[in-house]
């Protein structure tokens, strides 16, 4: 996973006065849309017009109002016939807290609260926040114009610009609600025949199963399991563990690329696995896009899906499935009789949430800005200074692993002895105003902290000391 993309901007400050960034040539023609837009000057009513949203990058959009008329975000005010104008974004060279002063003042960020629970719904930037209610504002206004703008946005920023991120081609990418609708998509697609089977591991989210689950029942295809323990010791055990489980009926192999519990999976090893016994890789992403760098033609699998209001600061209700172009005719579009078409044809039918799917467009500058791989530096920084201080706690236990190779940057899981976790979940959010999250299943009654940039290691320390309380 190599992250070979650089800064790309042109972001736009609240008035839509462009804010200089370096952009990069592969995405300026694309990027034109969401950052000049096309829409008509329109005036702003106390709100946030079509102009702004269309004119919005990812140095957001700091004392403008919602559409509502009245911003509950905690946005920097701006004096009356001033015009916000923040420092551009680039790649903070340091994964500390002081290096990311300027990408955490891109986050509503309320305070005495710390959210660290990012794993099950990220924190989109003021900027996404905006964009989605000046996009909606839009369509109230004008919806034929409105709809034929945001979908140029999609159409010629968000879907180009996302696939150059992931390294992929625009036309095997497509939109979808979640990771879950993707998983689904993939599956149905398949071509596969009664007794034909289907590999999973035994630490697949429930999402990544159950599509297999109804092609089993109505079908005939076969599941099995491999079982694979927590916490993974190296790449070796979970390649080796998967080789073995291979066998000549397999047909598909589906797997994550992080799974719930943190454990990185060596994805492109096993994408490899498949190939050469012509097994058709399917990878769940959930936990994977816009923690790190993902290449998706340097992983050579099939398809791909992940949800982008997770670690991509996206919307919610926002994700894609990729369809590898040479794997077309193994994994048919589930909407469109007959053979191998193109990205369109795997598109879920019907209207579409055209201003959540544009203001993939504010997310998308905010990450190509900062670039996933300091995102994975600084997600790696902040989760090993938990470890740290978690070696300090009485009767605590890491299951994530300290080996880079097998754990994820973001997500560390841990039990505590005598401390049940879903009570522990519940505890530390009312008494601290810490958001977390449980892990009780692959055997474990474990807590899940999943940070991302903006969180610091002051938050960290006021956790430490509310979980050293709960053993108390």
């Amino acid at each position: 996973m190599n992250d070979t993309r650089g800064i790309d901007a042109d972001a736009a400050s609240p008035g839509g006065k462009p804010v200089p960034v370096p952009v990069r040539a592969d995405v300026r023609d694309t990027r034109a849309m969401s950052v000049h837009g096309s829409a008509r000057d329109a005036s702003d009513r106390g709100g946030v017009s079509r102009r702004r949203f269309l004119t919005t990058g990812a140095v957001g959009l700091a004392g403008a109002s919602a559409a509502c008329g009245q911003s509950v975000l905690h946005a920097p005010e701006v004096a009356d016939g001033e015009e916000a104008s923040p420092d551009p974004l680039s790649p903070p060279a340091q994964p500390d807290d002081g290096a990311w002063t300027a990408a955490r003042s891109r986050f509503a960020l309320e305070p005495d609260t710390a959210y660290m629970n990012n794993a099950s719904l990220g924190k989109p930037p003021i900027a996404v926040a905006h964009a989605v209610a000046s996009g909606y504002e839009a369509l109230s206004e004008n919806p034929f114009r409105a709809k034929a703008e945001l979908s140029d946005v999609v159409s010629r920023r968000v879907v180009p610009g996302l696939a150059a991120l992931l390294g992929a081609d625009a036309d095997e990418v497509v939109l979808t609600r979640n990771a879950s609708e993707a998983l689904h998509m993939g599956a149905m697609g398949a071509v596969l025949r009664p007794g034909d089977e289907v590999l999973l591991t035994s630490q697949e989210h429930p999402a990544g199963r159950r599509p297999w689950e109804v092609r089993e029942r109505r079908d005939g295809v076969k599941l099995r399991t491999v079982f694979m323990p927590s916490p993974l010791e190296s790449e070796d055990q979970a390649a080796e563990l998967i080789e073995a489980a291979l066998s000549p009926a397999t047909r598909v192999l589906a797997f994550c690329h992080v799974t719930r519990g943190g454990h990185l999976y060596p994805v492109r090893r096993l994408c490899a696995l498949a190939r050469e016994g012509g097994v058709l890789s399917h990878v769940d992403g959930a936990q994977a896009v816009g923690m790190f760098p993902v290449d998706l033609h340097d992983l050579d699998c099939d398809t791909y899906s992940a949800s982008l209001h997770k670690w991509f600061l996206g919307p919610m209700g926002t994700g894609f499935l990729y369809v590898r172009a040479a794997s077309r005719e193994r994994v048919l579009s589930p909407f469109v009789p007959g053979g191998p078409t193109g990205a369109a044809a795997y598109r879920p039918p019907g209207t579409a949430d055209l201003p959540v799917r544009a203001a993939l467009a504010a997310a998308l500058d905010f990450l190509e800005a900062v670039t996933p791989a300091a995102v994975m530096r600084r997600t790696r920084h902040l989760s090993d200074h938990l470890k740290e201080r978690l070696d300090q706690v009485p009767g605590a236990t890491l299951l994530s692993g300290r080996d880079a190779t097998v754990s994820c940057p973001g997500s560390t899981i841990f039990e505590i002895d005598g401390v049940d976790a879903a009570a522990a979940v519940e505890r530390v959010g009312r008494r601290a105003g810490i958001h977390i999250d449980e892990h009780q299943r692959d055997g474990h009654n474990a807590v899940r902290v999943s940070t991302h940039v903006y969180n610091t290691q002051a938050e960290i320390e006021r956790l430490v000391a509310e979980l050293a309380r709960l053993r108390a």
